[in-house]
């Protein structure tokens, strides 16, 4: 039997091991950034990961009471993104075992949100305020939902990846950057450096909504090269600490022009949990 506090110490320790990661254009123990700081994330993960890990609570409960801890601890959105993410997963823990993945057990959360989470999520995204989040022609998250929180994704998910995840069942994750995380992590059995490599494999692939709420498609090329370099030299190296310099002048390229590819960072601590919660029913 899984226990909340062993998923709320997993959940803290992915973001840890996001922010020990060099992402360029985010905030990390190497720089911060866009008036955020690493102790900033820290004090979010910790206040949120109790009502985000709490048995009794529903889904859409886990992500508002969550955004509200964090709201209080921290007065800014730190963490939406994250819980979004990581609150199905949790979630899932209490469908696995006997046979069924945590894949499985994601798509069984999924299929089954209601219009209650939605409200509870609505509320939480309303709380947060994220810049360009939350409205659409069909569904206000200021107003109440008329439909499942997994409806609602659907309708935001041609322009957010993080919505998306919710209607192709964490594909990205499941199929994508944990074979990533595991492929480096045996090569070089390092957590943080693992986590480097799924940033930027995931930006050199798929463009990054939050940059492109706020810029269109203005950067996405010149995002998705940097990082398919980055990509390649991390590939070629045996030393990932040699490419401090070059990380360092990417994240000052991004970061002068205002670039934060912070939902592939949400995406990076998912990936990270993901791993840990797969590592963990792997020993049930």
């Amino acid at each position: 039997m899984i226990s909340s506090k062993q998923i709320s110490d997993l959940y803290r320790l992915a973001c840890e091991v996001e922010l020990e990661a060099f992402k360029p254009g985010n905030v990390s123990i190497y720089v911060d950034g866009h008036d955020m700081t690493v102790a900033d994330f820290i004090a979010s993960a910790e206040v949120s990961a109790g009502p985000l890990c709490d048995p009794d609570y529903s889904l859409g409960e886990k992500i508002y009471y969550a955004v509200k801890a964090t709201r209080t601890a921290v007065g800014c959105n730190t963490n939406l993104g994250i819980l979004l993410l990581c609150a199905p997963l949790v979630q899932a823990i209490s469908y696995c075992g006997s046979g069924v993945t945590l894949r499985q057990a994601v798509h069984r959360v999924i299929a089954n949100t209601t219009v209650e989470d939605a409200d509870w999520v609505f509320k939480a995204i309303a709380l947060a305020s994220p810049g360009g989040l939350g409205k659409s022609e069909e569904q206000d998250v200021h107003e109440k939902p008329s439909v499942t929180l997994t409806e609602a994704m659907k309708i935001a998910s041609s322009k957010d990846r993080i919505a998306l995840q919710y209607v192709t069942d964490y594909k990205d994750i499941f199929d994508f950057s944990v074979l990533r995380y595991n492929g480096v992590f045996d090569r070089w059995g390092d957590r943080n450096w693992a986590a480097v490599a799924v940033y930027a494999d995931l930006l050199s692939q798929f463009p990054d909504s939050h940059i492109e709420r706020k810029y269109g498609d203005r950067y996405t090329g010149m995002v998705a090269a940097r990082m398919a370099l980055l990509s390649e030299e991390l590939f070629k190296t045996d030393d990932p600490e040699q490419l401090k310099p070059l990380l360092y002048r990417i994240d000052q390229e991004f970061k002068l022009n205002g670039i934060n590819p912070g939902t592939t960072a949400d995406l990076t601590v998912a990936t990270v949990l993901t791993v840990f919660l797969e590592d963990l029913i792997g020993k049930l």
